[in-house]
């Protein structure tokens, strides 16, 4: 059989602004904010790093750097590493560093790019596995089923249920077995060339596209359909 494994943050899926991301926050918790201290505060959690799938690379401060080359092999370790990058910016109030954590999890935080859902039902048509592997410390189901993409995904491996991140093959592998697929007959997409990169070292096949937001990458998984022939075959040019 032949799958496609696709990335989540960045590949199928973008993560709302840090400017929406705080509005979205502050309104939850009922905290009005001067609109130039809004923008100023997101803007100094954006260059915290504190939005997990927001700005790359992030300057992590020197204390946190193991829990950082690490952080998406626990639910815990993930939600302590962004809540401590949240808590280098000041917020109106201490709780919000917790509700913003828990904001980005929402579905509402998260736009398919416009090119997903056709990608996705096209591989389908052809009878292809299709999985999710992401880097990631919480159940991104609710996301996919929410924009209706759910149906289309026959596995996710996610590195916290697993306790393995990309790039180690590890992941890819249980993927493919999950899919019932070898990894020769398996093209891997995904934005990160180190992470996802890693799922040449098992024999996938490659394709990379571009970490962009969502509405200047109308269709940059289209090729993905071009590298996955009529015999099963799955083929890059990257």
């Amino acid at each position: 059989m032949i799958a496609v494994l696709f990335d989540f943050s960045g590949t199928l899926f973008r993560i709302e602004s840090a400017e929406s991301w705080l509005r979205g926050g502050l309104a939850e918790a009922g905290i009005v904010l001067a609109e130039r201290e809004v923008v100023e505060t997101a803007r100094a959690l954006e260059v915290a790093g504190a939005l997990p799938g927001g700005t790359s690379p992030v300057r992590v401060p020197e204390e946190m750097a193991g829990a950082w080359a690490t952080r998406d092999e626990s639910a815990e370790l993930h939600r302590a590493v962004y809540t401590g990058l949240s808590r280098q910016v000041a917020l109106p109030d201490p709780a919000l560093h917790d509700l913003l954590y828990d904001r980005h999890m929402s579905p509402a935080a998260w736009r398919p790019y416009p090119d997903a859902g056709k990608v996705l039902r096209a591989l389908r048509e052809r009878g292809i596995a299709i999985g999710v592997v992401s880097n990631i410390g919480w159940d991104l189901r609710p996301v996919f089923r929410e924009h209706g993409l759910d149906p289309y995904i026959d596995a996710y491996v996610l590195s916290y249920e697993h306790g393995v991140q990309k790039p180690d093959t590890r992941l890819f592998a249980a993927a493919c077995a999950h899919l019932g697929a070898e990894p020769h007959r398996t093209l891997m997409v995904g934005d990160d060339r180190r992470a996802d990169g890693g799922a040449a070292a098992l024999g996938c096949a490659v394709h990379f596209v571009d970490h962009l937001p969502v509405t200047e990458r109308p269709d940059g998984l289209l090729p993905v359909l071009d590298l996955v022939d009529e015999d099963g075959n799955a083929s890059t040019a990257d």
